[in-house]
């Protein structure tokens, strides 16, 4: 155990000194400016530079993608920001893919075989509508040389012929008939309804009347009755013989039509065959060919339908030559090199296409294979589709689906039905097999929770693209600020920067990314920065942008946006909000949180207490008490009591109850960047030394007292400025903040210069030590040195340990001591 200090000093009688320890930063330290080593007078003379630059592992990543042409080599590109995200990917992919060879047409034709399955048929590029423009040509020209040839005289006299010789066939079949006929005693005539009539013939007179016959005598009657039913069936036999000859005849008559169809529809085939020189439009063409000639009625000249009324709705009519029709879902005829398509609406239908459906004149819902509508990811077949995953996720069916087509490499068509309930079946056209590369646009979030929960992820986005948001502050990077500047003036129209802007710009990108060896990599911002400059320099009438049209952009920018921070310094300076800016107190210090609001952030002071009482309730945070802090923040807090129980509570239990509170704080808190703040009041509160309040601090601690990096440290350090710029400045006021953040501070110039004038301070803290010996003007020592911070704090620690043993020790006596209630009533 530690030795007790041979004497006791009260905090109260303790003088106060400086802290040699802390030393305060310079404003030549604090004053971040750029200077450009390109030599340029103004962004005119700069040429534009190439996309993604200092985003060396992504284009490496987009490299390989591209590169690999298998299948699951699909790209997820994250960290691309600004809304023309996709617009610069396909920039970069088309330049990528300029030198790939271009892909084929895609084509749907009728499958004569099985009707409801059309056929899917792969052609060179621009073939698609060439072969649809010669099935045009066909139908048109069978249309009009049909009809002709049927009318020339050839096949008149060849049709004539084959009458002439069927009908003589039938007139020697009735000759021999009517031969046989009055053999057996009888005669045949054609009644006026067209029917066939036996009639006797008796003593060579036909019987006129029912009574002649009935006058003769009965073995007659039997002769004529028994004669009667074998001509009978030798006319039955005539007439089955009489109908073969007229369908032989209809035959060898639709043999000549097939004849002289065939001889004019072959040469047009073979043409279309030649030059669309394919095996499966081969094939077509066959069973075109073979459709054709059993369809020629189709092509002949048609009667004019009788009109109807409108209200008699008949059967609907047949759609004549949709058969020969050609769907062309994919045309490349003006396609350079591979596709590449993006889509900016990434839903079912724009993505796989669907077949449409259309209500006839009876109402019914009735489709046919040129109907079949292509989506992007047949479009981009042999090329690349760019889209916003994020879009397509909030779609319905389109995650499953697109997960089933790059696994299986083939795109089914099929109708889109959102309400399956009511779907009806339709045509199920042949798959297509596809090969495209797909790279996809989301945030890093979105990347990491797909990965790590859907394992067909892994499958078919294999390469990950992850842009940064910052580069290195080196030369070529600020050059390319300069060639953003130019080719956004260029391609707007707008004055061009001098290089006094270009160089402000840059400090705009260090201070977004928040580090002075870094700037912002993203274009999008810098870009509406530019715009935004431009804007103001054409009201001024200015022919240049110089640095202050971009000073006055961020001006107005936090002018539009800082309603909110004005009313909350209007809070304090009112006294509202409760934050002390002078004087000195005990348990009482002012910590930094930055706020967000839209596009604006800024720092805001808050008061943080500290009491501490005799228990074992140990540390209490209040906000985690009351449901209004982060985990991370109650991280913070229980880092605080492994401090205290590694630096005091060696040789003695801790045992107190203390309880920490950001005051007037009525929302949540989050984040661990005032552990060290309320370190610093408990401290002040247990040595009850008091702090001084014109000293605002933040900063992360560990469990052995460093104090650590935080973010917003700009925010913070501005935000506690501009209140006591308000209130007044008075010399002594400033910020504690960790030494680790110093690279990161790219402050206000008005800051920069109230430091340079003694009005404001700021000081880079590396320990606890470091930061209480300046907050209390008192050395902080070691446990066992008196006079010392840690030593009033060790000391006020074991009075609290023997007191509460005391206590509890009395109040066991006392217990002990007390007689039972049944004592007392004997």
């Amino acid at each position: 155990m530690s030795a007790e200090p041979s004497e006791f000093q009260h905090p109260s009688k303790v003088a106060l000194q400086p802290a040699a320890s802390a030393t305060e930063l310079r404003a030549e330290e604090l004053r971040f400016q750029v200077s450009l080593s390109a030599d340029f007078h103004t962004t005119e003379e700069l040429t534009p530079g190439r996309d993604f630059i200092g985003q060396e592992r992504a284009q490496a990543a987009l490299e390989l993608g591209l590169g690999i042409a298998s299948g699951g080599f699909n790209i997820f590109v994250s960290g691309l920001t600004g809304a023309d995200k996709l617009e610069a990917l396909h920039g970069w992919v088309t330049r990528q893919a300029a030198q790939a060879p271009t892909p084929g047409d895609w084509v749907y034709v009728h499958n004569f075989a099985r009707p409801d399955e059309p056929r899917a048929i792969d052609l060179a590029p621009g073939r698609g509508c060439r072969l649809k423009e010669l099935m045009n040509d066909l139908v048109k020209t069978l249309r009009e040389e049909l009809p002709k040839a049927f009318r020339q005289e050839a096949f008149d006299k060849e049709k004539s012929q084959l009458k002439d010789k069927y009908v003589a066939q039938a007139r020697a079949l009735s000759t021999a008939l009517e031969a046989r006929a009055r053999e057996k005693g009888f005669a045949i005539q054609a009644s006026p309804d067209g029917n066939i009539v036996l009639i006797p013939i008796v003593n060579g007179r036909p019987l006129e009347s029912p009574e002649e016959f009935t006058r003769l005598s009965e073995e007659e009657q039997k002769t004529i009755a028994a004669n009667q039913r074998q001509v009978a069936e030798e006319l039955a036999t005539f007439t089955a013989k009489q109908q073969e000859i007229m369908r032989a005849m209809a035959e060898d008559v639709r043999l000549v039509e097939k004849r002289f169809g065939e001889a004019l529809l072959t040469p047009l085939l073979d043409a279309t065959s030649r030059e669309m020189n394919s095996p499966e439009v081969d094939q077509y063409l066959a069973e075109v060919k073979a459709h054709i000639i059993e369809n020629l009625d189709d092509f002949k000249e048609q009667e004019r339908p009788t009109p109807t009324l409108p209200f008699l709705l008949g059967p609907p009519p047949r759609e004549l030559f949709l058969e020969y029709e050609v769907n062309v879902v994919v045309d490349n005829t003006h396609t350079k090199g591979a596709p590449v398509l993006v889509e900016s609406s990434p839903t079912y239908l724009n993505l796989f296409g669907t077949i449409e459906r259309v209500v006839d004149r009876t109402g019914r819902l009735v489709t046919n294979f040129t109907r079949i509508k292509s989506g992007s990811l047949l479009r981009a077949h042999g090329g690349y589709l760019i889209f916003n995953l994020e879009d397509a996720l909030t779609e319905p069916a389109v995650w499953k689906a697109l997960k089933r087509t790059l696994k299986n490499g083939r795109i089914e068509m099929e109708t889109y039905e959102p309400f399956a309930l009511f779907a009806t079946s339709g045509l199920r056209p042949e798959p297509v097999s596809i090969q495209v590369k797909v790279v996809v646009v989301g945030s890093p979030l979105v990347y990491q929770m797909l990965y790590a929960w859907d394992e067909e992820v892994r499958e078919i986005f294999k390469i990950h693209a992850d842009f940064r948001h910052t580069m290195e502050l080196d030369a070529q990077h600020l050059l390319a600020y300069g060639q953003w500047v130019a080719q956004v003036c260029r391609q707007e129209g707008l004055p061009h920067f001098d290089r006094s802007a270009v160089e402000r710009l840059v400090e705009f990108g260090a201070r977004q990314a928040g580090d002075r060896q870094k700037v912002w990599a993203a274009s999008a911002e810098i870009t509406d920065l530019v715009r935004e400059a431009a804007y103001w320099a054409r009201k001024d009438n200015g022919q240049l942008v110089s640095a202050r049209y971009v000073q006055k952009a961020l001006d107005q920018r936090v002018f539009r946006s800082n309603r909110i921070e004005e009313e909350l310094r209007d809070f304090i300076t009112q006294g509202t909000i409760l934050v002390d800016i002078d004087g000195r107190k005990v348990g009482q210090i002012n910590g930094l949180a930055v706020l967000q609001m839209g596009e604006h952030s800024f720092g805001r002071p808050s008061r943080i207490t500290a009491s501490v009482a005799m228990g074992q309730a140990g540390i209490v945070n209040i906000e985690r008490e009351s449901r209004l802090s982060g985990s991370i923040h109650d991280k913070g807090l229980l880092i605080l009591s492994g401090y205290l129980r590694n630096r005091y509570g060696q040789d003695k239990p801790l045992t107190l109850s203390a309880s920490l509170c950001f005051e007037q704080s009525y929302s949540g808190i989050e984040g661990d960047s005032a552990s060290s703040t309320e370190l610093y009041a408990l401290l002040s509160r247990l040595a009850e030394l008091p702090v001084r309040q014109d000293l605002a601090v933040t900063g992360s601690v560990n469990q052995w007292g460093e104090v650590q990096a935080i973010g917003g440290a700009n925010e913070k350090i501005e935000g506690f400025f501009d209140v006591c710029r308000v209130q007044g400045l008075t010399g002594r006021q400033g910020v504690l903040m960790p030494a680790s953040n110093v690279r990161n501070l790219i402050l206000r110039e008005d800051v920069i210069e109230a430091v340079a004038q003694g009005k404001f301070h700021i000081y880079p803290i590396r320990t606890i030590d470091e930061g209480i010996a300046l907050l209390t003007g008192v050395r902080a020592g070691t446990v066992d040195e008196a006079g010392t911070v840690n030593g009033f704090v060790n000391r006020r620690l074991r009075d609290l340990a023997t007191s509460l043993k005391s206590f509890s020790t009395s109040s066991d006596e006392a217990s002990a001591k007390k007689p039972s209630s049944t004592e007392e009533e004997r």
